[in-house]
């Protein structure tokens, strides 16, 4: 029996990871635009403390989480369009998927370096895992440069694939129960 729907789990992680990136790119703009005095100044040094733990522990769970769907996206393959997308629409959404994909494993584990790299613990729900890498704030602050602009990528790739969402379901043309909830 052939499905046009991805299995419950595939789509569980799909929205799952989709609530963690948003919550993650909302922080990072946030520690970007404010920064950690003025994000400290704003809501006190004991939550920024909280804010900035919870970013790298989701941003792990990130890394995980993609790495299972990754994982069963191999032991099971996608399900078939139907009706089928034209060449361009394959290509550009089979694109945006894959840097998706390699930025929602980057970014986590260059986040990773760059806090080691810049002192800080590696923080994962109240564990402190080990740093990768050792102490070099020049490093570090490279390194969290590239991290926000990656973040800044994912942010414009997510836009696009709700965008294209967005299309299929106004065109009610079946693609998006593949990967809906109910």
């Amino acid at each position: 029996m052939t499905t046009n729907r991805y299995t419950l789990l595939q789509r569980l992680l799909h929205w799952l990871i989709a609530l963690i990136v948003f919550g993650l790119l909302f922080a990072g703009l946030a520690f970007w635009a404010l920064g950690y005095d003025g994000l400290k100044g704003l809501v006190g040094e004991d939550t920024t403390n909280t804010l900035f733990m919870a970013h790298k522990s989701f941003g792990i769970l990130l890394l995980l989480l993609t790495l299972l769907r990754i994982v069963l996206r191999v032991r099971t393959p996608a399900p078939p369009y139907d009706p089928p997308l034209g060449a361009l629409e394959r290509l550009v959404g089979g694109g945006i998927h894959l840097l998706l994909y390699v930025l929602l494993i980057g970014l986590p584990i260059g986040g990773w370096i760059a806090t080691a790299a810049s002192g800080y613990p590696i923080q994962f729900f109240g564990m402190t895992l080990p740093g990768l890498v050792g102490e070099n704030k020049e490093l570090g602050e490279m390194l969290f440069f590239y991290h926000g602009l990656g973040g800044l990528i994912v942010a414009v790739l997510v836009l696009i694939h709700i965008a294209a969402g967005l299309k299929h379901w106004r065109l009610k043309d079946g693609i998006m129960t593949r990967i809906s909830l109910p």
